[in-house]
């Protein structure tokens, strides 16, 4: 199947809106989510000009080469710091569930296949007058994209080297179907511990640049909230909220 073609037998009854081309399908989310759609809503794009990432990265994803979807979401308060975690898990059940078995999460969101990324996972909170309005939830797996003779040959994946001639309609068919049972489950015990089992750092030695600085040490657990717990060379145990971890 077609992403363009089968995009209504992919989405069945859900309300989408489906573009050739966006510069941000979180952008256009958010214009939706306020606009009072409701959770569950998708946002698809076929090619992204600028994708935004984490700590303010750009993204652009050449038509065909990638999925490229926004999930719309209304959860209560409480429930923010585990939305990037059903993410996450999602994307690693999607796959897992068409044979891809080496899939795991490096923290907080990235989805890795043998330790090199193929999903890049960005929730953006809509507030109005101190009231959470809704989250938008951005995912970005990489399909078809050459990172032959790029910075990224050695750190990035796509999915089509691992499954040849992957179907984007069905990828997005399964990744919606978990995004549904997860959110719907946001502060379970079952999220959190499936999203901490597929972390790929935990007992390993990780270095996190982060605002105030670089925090080294081995990453010994996640706390409820998500949080990286890391034991530093002083015996210290660091809480690092975010950042951009490499693992040593």
């Amino acid at each position: 199947m077609s992403l363009t073609e089968n995009i209504d037998k992919a989405l069945t009854d859900r309300p989408y809106q489906f573009f050739p081309s966006v510069e941000s399908t979180n952008d256009l989310a958010m214009v939706w989510l306020n606009e009072g759609t409701r959770a569950g809503s998708v946002i698809v794009a076929d090619e992204q000009t600028r994708g935004r990432g984490r700590l303010g990265r750009t993204w652009y994803a050449p038509p065909g080469t990638a999925l490229m979807m926004t999930y719309i979401l209304r959860p209560a308060i409480e429930d923010l710091p585990y939305v990037g975690m059903m993410g996450a898990l999602a994307v690693c059940e999607a796959l897992r569930s068409l044979g891809v078995e080496r899939c795991g999460i490096k923290w907080p969101n990235d989805v890795q296949i043998d330790g090199r990324k193929v999903c890049g996972v960005l929730p953006e909170a809509a507030w109005q007058n101190n009231r959470l309005l809704g989250v938008i939830l951005g995912v970005g797996i990489n399909i078809r994209v050459d990172f032959t003779g790029t910075a990224l040959e050695t750190t990035a994946i796509s999915l089509d080297t691992v499954i040849p001639g992957i179907d984007r309609a069905e990828l997005l068919r399964r990744l919606a179907a978990r995004m549904d049972f997860w959110s719907q489950r946001l502060s379970s015990d079952d999220l959190f511990e499936r999203w901490r089992g597929a972390l790929v750092m935990l007992q390993r030695r990780v270095s996190i640049n982060h605002v105030t600085g670089t925090v080294e040490g081995v990453a010994e657990s996640v706390d409820r909230q998500g949080a990286l717990l890391v034991r530093d060379a002083t015996g210290m145990l660091r809480h690092v909220i975010a950042g951009d971890i490499a693992l040593g």
